[in-house]
């Protein structure tokens, strides 16, 4: 097995691992409607334009999985923290077995799974994108060169020009109230009809951020796996 199946296996196992639920009070979110989207002029264009002013972002996010051979919906919620273009950093928190935390810093990721004291690191590069959704917010000042590009309802269905791992598409939605942000939803949709769904909260843009924010220290007696090279 390759270095890049494994590493997007460690990824995967931050959504389907039995048990990382978030308390069930946090369901109410989807079993109700959501308010109807601020704007009428969601587009490319308009996020484009958002983009270029934007060097780095922080905030919270609620994701819901779907995944389609369990017949199964999870509901995580977390925080994250970009400085364009590549240093980025999220945390899933809830219960201790879900405080899980992902840095990407360039061309490297590290997921440190704090229950467990293990760091799993490797490389990032687009075959692992689509498994770490909260990394596309960092990739999307240039929709038009990556993406072919439909709109349909009031959202943008976009769909990759090269491959992007497992990715079928990628689905955005404009915010509920106008945050300064241009998306208020982002969804991932793989090749076996698995969903990964993105509220975006909270968001403030351009915040004071050091590049050592990105930094990862093991803490004592934690193990790192290096994938392709060992422990």
């Amino acid at each position: 097995m390759d270095r890049t199946t494994n590493l997007c296996k460690a990824i995967r196992s931050l959504y389907i691992k039995p048990g990382l639920f978030v308390k069930s009070v946090l369901l109410f979110v989807w079993l109700f409607p959501l308010p109807v989207a601020y704007g009428s002029d969601f587009s490319v264009e308009k996020i484009q334009k958002a983009y270029e002013g934007i060097r780095g972002i922080k905030g919270s996010f609620l994701q819901k999985s779907y995944i389609k051979d369990l017949k199964r919906t999870e509901i995580y919620k977390g925080s994250f923290i970009i400085k364009m273009p590549s240093l980025m950093k999220w945390k899933y928190t809830g219960d201790k077995k879900q405080d899980t935390e992902v840095i990407i810093n360039n061309d490297e990721i590290i997921i440190f799974k704090k229950n467990e004291n293990q760091a799993y690191r490797g490389k990032f590069d687009r075959e692992t994108y689509g498994q770490s959704p909260i990394a596309l917010l960092s990739g999307l000042g240039n929709i038009d060169a990556e993406f072919d590009v439909a709109a349909d309802k009031g959202r943008l269905k976009l769909r990759p020009k090269r491959p992007m791992g497992n990715v079928d598409y990628i689905e955005m939605k404009p915010p509920y109230s106008d945050t300064g942000f241009p998306i208020g939803v982002l969804s991932i949709i793989d090749k076996r009809s698995n969903r990964i769904d993105i509220i975006i909260s909270e968001i403030t843009i351009n915040p004071a951020i050091k590049d050592s924010v990105f930094d990862f220290s093991l803490p004592k007696g934690g193990s790192m796996y290096d994938y392709g090279q060992g422990k």
